[in-house]
């Protein structure tokens, strides 16, 4: 039985793919014009956590490495970049955040990603039993759009998961202080370029102020017998 069909037989209220199928297409892309070497020969120099997840958003020793001057000039525009990573054992969605612009996951190890589309938001709320898992294999690398809701990965073995994350420059900086909000959307903005709802029993992310804007349950990847 594949890694896939594992999780499949394991998660059976949840729809599980490969990042290969066709349903991947409305929520991002196979990412392989970019030789991510450099990076992946540092992050194997990183720790997990024992617990959580740990989210660097900015490393200048992976941004002064190859590939990023083309992934800034070619796949951003000449739009400034952030390479970090996000390491950790999460295995609930927690959270779903969307960004004004894409993202790129690269995948250390396999994980599972859980996505919606900003379509699906009514009234700052989204149903988490509309979110939809896709299987990363390790090494693979992915663009999720802006309109796709992602948060941190979910391990598909005990030791964890580690995933480079890539980003314009300066998002999930800290807002301005006394930012007016004037929108619905606004009720969202939770740090610069991050719209973010958040599952109410994330308690972390409620005591710093994110939005209760997923309904439903706090969907959890299994992953072994």
């Amino acid at each position: 039985m594949s890694k896939l069909e594992l999780l499949r037989s394991l998660n059976t209220n949840l729809s599980i793919f490969d990042i290969d199928d066709e349903e991947f297409l409305p929520f991002g892309r196979i990412v392989e014009e970019y030789d991510f070497t450099s990076y992946l020969t540092y992050m194997n120099e990183t720790d997990i956590p024992k617990e959580g997840n740990v989210y660097m958003a900015s490393i200048s020793e992976m941004e002064q490495q190859a590939p990023s001057e083309i992934i800034k000039e070619n796949f951003y525009g000449g739009m400034d970049i952030q390479v970090g990573y996000c390491n950790g054992v999460n295995s609930t969605l927690n959270g779903l955040e969307y960004h004004k612009s894409s993202e790129i996951n690269v995948a250390c190890t396999d994980m599972v990603l859980l996505l919606g589309q900003v379509q699906d938001i009514v009234e700052n709320t989204f149903k988490s039993n509309i979110v939809t898992g896709f299987f990363v294999p390790k090494g693979k690398a992915v663009e999720l759009y802006a309109t796709t809701l992602h948060f941190a990965p979910c391990k598909v073995q005990d030791k964890g998961f580690k995933t480079i994350v890539i980003l314009p420059k300066g998002t999930n900086e800290p807002l301005k202080e006394g930012l007016e909000r004037k929108s619905k959307e606004d009720q969202l903005l939770f740090m610069k370029n991050k719209w973010l709802l958040a599952h109410p029993d994330r308690e972390v992310l409620m005591e710093k102020g994110a939005h209760p804007g997923i309904s439903g349950e706090n969907t959890e990847i299994f992953y072994k017998l």
